[in-house]
C-alpha cells in the first residue's frame, strides 16, 4: 500500500477520524429516517405499495452492492478522491430528493444516494486503514461501527423531530450539513493514497453480483403483489440464484477477486459474517417497521414516535463500550451471544404487544432488543479485522461491511414481504374471499391504514388492527427464533481455534 507523503500528526488523524465517523453517520440517517417520512411521503407523492417499499430497499440495494466495487475504485483511483466524491454526491442527491414531486425519480434518487453513499464508506474506510494500525485500527474501526448504529437509531427520532416541524423534505435534508463537515474535514487533512499492486476493477464480478442482489431484491418485494409462484417472481428468484452461482465462479478465477472467497476456510471469520448478518432482523428492520405501525396504522404522531423508539435506539449510545470493557472477562463470542439472546427475549416479549396497549407494556421489550443488540455491536467492526491474517485485513473489512448493508437490504425486503403475508393471511381468515385482501395487506404493510379501510369496505378498523397485530407478533416470533438460532451458531463458531489467526 502507498503511504502518505508524511506522517499525520495525532490531531490529523483525529480530524480524519471525525471526517469518516460523520460519513458513517449521516449514511445510516439517510436509511432510517426515511421510513418515519414514508406516510407523510405517500401523502405527497402517491404511488404503490411496492413503490414506496423501494423508498427504503432502492437505498440500502444500491450501497450494499457497490460497496466492494467502491472499495476496489478507491485503491485504483484514490481513497480520499473517492471519499470526497462520494460525500459531494450523497449532498447533491440529497438536496435533489427534497425537490421531487414523483415518487418514482424519487425512488431513482434513493438509489443514487446508495451509490454515493457506498463510494464515500469505502474511500473512508480504505483512508481510515492507512493512518491507524495495530490496536488503534482495531478501536478505530470500532469507533465507526458505533457512529453507523448510532445513525442507523437515532435517524427515526431525529426525523420524527424534523417532520414535525419542518415537514418530510426536513428529514432527507438533515444529513447535508452533517456531509459538508465530514467533506471539509476529508479535503484538509487525508492525504491521497493508492493500492500499487491494483490491477483495475472486477467488473464482472461487480456486475454479476449488483445483478443477482437486484433480481433477489426485486422478486422478493413484487411475490406479495404478484404472488410467489407467479412466472416473473420465479424468473427473478432463479435467476438471482444462476447470476450468483455465475459470480462465485468468476471470482474464483480472477487473479484479484472482489470476494476473495477463501477467506471463508477461517471458521472465526464465517462467524463475524453471520454476526454481521444478525442485527438485520433482530434490529435493524424494527427500525423501518416500527416506526410505519406506530404513525401509519396506530396514529402515533411522528414525535410520539421518535420518543418511543429511543427505548429501542438508547442503548447504542452507552453499551457498546461497557461491552468493551467486559471484554477483559468474557470472550467476544460469549458477549455477542448473549447480546443476540437478549434481543430474542425482547422480541417475543414485543410480539405480545399488540395495537392499542399502554405504551408501557412496549418499552420495556425496545429496551431489551437495543440492550441486546448493543453488546456485539461495538465488538463487530473490530473482530471482522482480527480473525483473519493482518495482511487479508482489508478484504475481510470490505465483505464484513457487504455482508451487513447487503443483508439489511435483503433482510428488509423479505421482513416486509412476509409481513404483508400473514397479514394478508390473518385477514382473509375473517373477511370474504375476493374482498381485496391482498392489495389491503399490501397497503397496510406500508401504513396507509386509511387507504385499506377504503378498499375492505363496512370493515371496522378494530378488525384490521387485530388481524395487523396478529400479523406482526407472529413475525416477531419468527424473528426471535432465528436471532436464538444465530446466537447458538455463532458461540460455536466463534470458539473455533485457528492458529493461523489472531485471536480476538
Amino acid at each position: 500500500m502507498t503511504a502518505s507523503p508524511r506522517p499525520h500528526s495525532a490531531a490529523e488523524k483525529l480530524m480524519i477520524l471525525a471526517a469518516v465517523c460523520l460519513a458513517a453517520l449521516a449514511m445510516p440517517i439517510s436509511f432510517t429516517g426515511p421510513a418515519v417520512a414514508l406516510p407523510a411521503i405517500a401523502r405527497a407523492l402517491g404511488g404503490t405499495p411496492v413503490e414506496l417499499n423501494w423508498v427504503t430497499n432502492a437505498f440500502m440495494l444500491a450501497f450494499g452492492s457497490s460497496l466492494m466495487a467502491a472499495g476496489a475504485l478507491a485503491d485504483n483511483y484514490g481513497r480520499k478522491r473517492i471519499f470526497l466524491t462520494g460525500l459531494a454526491l450523497f449532498a447533491v442527491f440529497s438536496l435533489a430528493l427534497s425537490l421531487v414531486s414523483n415518487l418514482f425519480w424519487f425512488d431513482i434518487l434513493r438509489a443514487a444516494q446508495g451509490l454515493s453513499s457506498a463510494l464515500a464508506f469505502s474511500g473512508g474506510m480504505a483512508a481510515l486503514a492507512q493512518e491507524f494500525d495495530g490496536q488503534a485500527r482495531t478501536r478505530a474501526f470500532s469507533l465507526i461501527g458505533i457512529t453507523f448504529g448510532v445513525g442507523l437509531s437515532f435517524g427515526p427520532i431525529l426525523s420524527g423531530v424534523l417532520i414535525s416541524h419542518f415537514g418530510w423534505q426536513a428529514a432527507i435534508l438533515f444529513v447535508v450539513p452533517i456531509t459538508f463537515t465530514a467533506f471539509c474535514f476529508g479535503a484538509v487533512c487525508m492525504s491521497e493514497s493508492r493500492d500499487p499492486d491494483a490491477s483495475g476493477i472486477d467488473w464482472p464480478g461487480a456486475i454479476s453480483f449488483t445483478v443477482a442482489l437486484t433480481l433477489l431484491t426485486c422478486g422478493i418485494l413484487q411475490a406479495p403483489q404478484a404472488g410467489w409462484t407467479h412466472p416473473l417472481v420465479i424468473s427473478m428468484l432463479v435467476g438471482s440464484v444462476l447470476i450468483f452461482s455465475l459470480f462465485t465462479a468468476i471470482e474464483r478465477r480472477v487473479a484479484r477477486p472482489m470476494l476473495d472467497l477463501t477467506l471463508f476456510r477461517y471458521p472465526r471469520f464465517v462467524g463475524v459474517q453471520l454476526l454481521a448478518a444478525a442485527p438485520a432482523y433482530s434490529f435493524v428492520v424494527l427500525l423501518i417497521l416500527l416506526p410505519i405501525r406506530y404513525i401509519g396504522v396506530e396514529g402515533f404522531s411522528e414525535v410520539q414516535t421518535g420518543q418511543m423508539m429511543i427505548a429501542l435506539s438508547g442503548p447504542l449510545l452507552i453499551v457498546p463500550f461497557l461491552a468493551a470493557l467486559l471484554t477483559r472477562w468474557f470472550s467476544a463470542a460469549v458477549l455477542c451471544s448473549a447480546g443476540l439472546l437478549i434481543s430474542a427475549v425482547g422480541l417475543y416479549w414485543l410480539s405480545r404487544c399488540m395495537p392499542g396497549q399502554p405504551v408501557e407494556l412496549t418499552l420495556p421489550a425496545l429496551f431489551l432488543i437495543g440492550f441486546g443488540i448493543s453488546l456485539p455491536w461495538g465488538l463487530m467492526d473490530g473482530l471482522a479485522v482480527s480473525v483473519v491474517p493482518k495482511e487479508r485485513a482489508g478484504m475481510a473489512t470490505g465483505i464484513f461491511s457487504t455482508t451487513r448493508i447487503a443483508g439489511e437490504g435483503i433482510a428488509l425486503a423479505i421482513v416486509s414481504a412476509l409481513l404483508t403475508a400473514l397479514l394478508g393471511w390473518k385477514l382473509s381468515a375473517v373477511l370474504p374471499i375476493g374482498s381485496g385482501v391482498t392489495q389491503a395487506a399490501q397497503e397496510v404493510a406500508t401504513g396507509n391504514l386509511a387507504s385499506a379501510m377504503t378498499q375492505l369496505g363496512p370493515v371496522g378498523r378494530d378488525v384490521i388492527l387485530q388481524a395487523y397485530g396478529n400479523a406482526f407478533g407472529h413475525l416477531l416470533e419468527i424473528l426471535s427464533e432465528i436471532t436464538v438460532v444465530t446466537a447458538l451458531a455463532i458461540f460455536v463458531v466463534m470458539r473455533m481455534p485457528d492458529k493461523s489467526v489472531v485471536t480476538a
